[in-house]
This record gives C-alpha cells, sequence and structure tokens, in this order.
C-alpha cells in the first residue's frame, strides 16, 4: 500500500501497514556505504546541474520493471536538476518527503528473500520499496547531489527504545556542534534529536567518518568509513547490475 501523501505516520502507523521493515530483532548488520558513481551520474558527482541519469538506466528500468519506475526516476532526476532553493531545511523537507511518500516500507526478507540487503536508489526506486537502511541511504545521497555538504550529513543506525529493535535514519548538522535534525521513514516531520527521545544513538557514519555515538552528536570519531566491512564487494556488485 502506497503510504499517503500527506500527514505524519508514525512507528505505529508504518507497522499497521504490514511488514515491519528493518525495526526487526537482528543483530546490526555490517555497514556498507554506495559511492555516488553508482547512480550512474553523467558529469561531476555532487552538483544538481551535472546530474542526469544514463539513458541506457532508463531503458533497463522500463524493461525490468515497468514505465512506472522509469516515471519514478525522472521525478527524482527532476528533484535534483530543477532545485533551487536557497535554504538547506527547505532541501531536507522535499527529500524526505519525496522517499517517504514514493517508496512503500517493506523488509528485506519479503522483498529480497534475505535477511539484510542494502538497496542503491536506483533500486529503491525502480521496485517502489525499501527498509530503513534503503531510505537513509538515498536521502544522504539526494542531499549530497543538492549540494549539501557531506560532513553536514551523516546515516546514523539508532535503537529504536519503544520496540527494542534497531533503525536507521539520517541526520544532519547546520554547524559543527549543531543539533542535528533527524530524517526518518517512520515519522514524516523533520525534528531535532531531541524531539525524537524514541530513537539511542548508536554509531553513525559518512563518507569521510565512522563515530560510536555515545552522546546526541558524532561522538567519538572511530576512523575512516573506507574501514566497513563488504564495502568492495557491493560496489563491484552495484557496477556490474545497478538494477
Amino acid at each position: 500500500m502506497k503510504p499517503p501523501a500527506t500527514g505524519v505516520r508514525t512507528i505505529d502507523d508504518r507497522i499497521g501497514q504490514g511488514g515491519s521493515g528493518c525495526l526487526i530483532r537482528r543483530r546490526p548488520a555490517p555497514l556498507v556505504l554506495i559511492l555516488l558513481i553508482c547512480l550512474a551520474f553523467v558529469g561531476p558527482v555532487g552538483t544538481r546541474e551535472a546530474f542526469l541519469l544514463s539513458r541506457e538506466v532508463l531503458r533497463m528500468a522500463e524493461v525490468k520493471y515497468g514505465s512506472d519506475a522509469t516515471e519514478r526516476f525522472e521525478r527524482w532526476e527532476n528533484l535534483i536538476r530543477d532545485d533551487d532553493s536557497a535554504p538547506e531545511n527547505e532541501k531536507l523537507n522535499r527529500v524526505n518527503a519525496f522517499f517517504n511518500e514514493t517508496v512503500r516500507f517493506v523488509d528485506d526478507a519479503d522483498l529480497y528473500g534475505v535477511g539484510d540487503y542494502w538497496a542503491t536508489p536506483l533500486e529503491l526506486l525502480a521496485r517502489q520499496a525499501g527498509d530503513c537502511e534503503d531510505f537513509a541511504i538515498a536521502k544522504f545521497f539526494t542531499l549530497k547531489a543538492l549540494g549539501v555538504a557531506e560532513n553536514k550529513l551523516n546515516i546514523a543506525y539508532v535503537k529504536a527504545l519503544r520496540f527494542n529493535m534497531m533503525h536507521m535514519v539520517v541526520t544532519y548538522y547546520s554547524h559543527p556542534g549543531a543539533e542535528p535534525l533527524v530524517l526518518d521513514n517512520l515519522v514524516d516531520e523533520i525534528h531535532p534529536s531531541s524531539r525524537r527521545s524514541d530513537l539511542m544513538p548508536i554509531f553513525s557514519f559518512n563518507g569521510t567518518g565512522l563515530w560510536l555515538a555515545k552522546e546526541r552528536g558524532k561522538g567519538k570519531n572511530t576512523g575512516s568509513s573506507r574501514r566497513l566491512k563488504a564495502w568492495a564487494d557491493l560496489l563491484q556488485r552495484m557496477a556490474d547490475n545497478p538494477l
């Protein structure tokens, strides 16, 4: 069932849709970062003016998933290329709303037949379904493509305290030391972390660093995110078969 285009959905609402997505009782999976080159960009990475999906990727999507998939790809492309909003808060809201309204919340076991699978943004949009990791990855790289600096963004692994389960979100820091804003596929409104007492940070990462989140900030830097397991294997898989 496609989520409604308006209104705020809570964790209870999402679970009521059927399927708990990444809110399942499991051990934290190895984290893998998705490089922007795997999104089939043409031109320099990270600038909205250069963002252009390969016509071959669009053709493959239509053949494999139908015309609705290419329509979603084109709306995503237009979101990035046509965005001229100066305030970064507006970019956050547009990206968060786009994925929360476009994509269904489905568990990996139901969608891929495996316990854990990290989809690229292309896979997420092609299938119009994914779990929390997939939402977070797609939002992170879309915001980067819109020009939001990477040092303002993290993908954060958290614990949903009400359910004693693991979850993943994107956090945004307007400046160093700022209280982060939380972009969540379970709750449509973007709130500062102090208003998300239902989430306990575990660790976070981006393309340059990995942090143990002992507090409601980035926490202790533990080194490069390139140390994360299975990085090379996933990049090769995406390069071989982007869809």
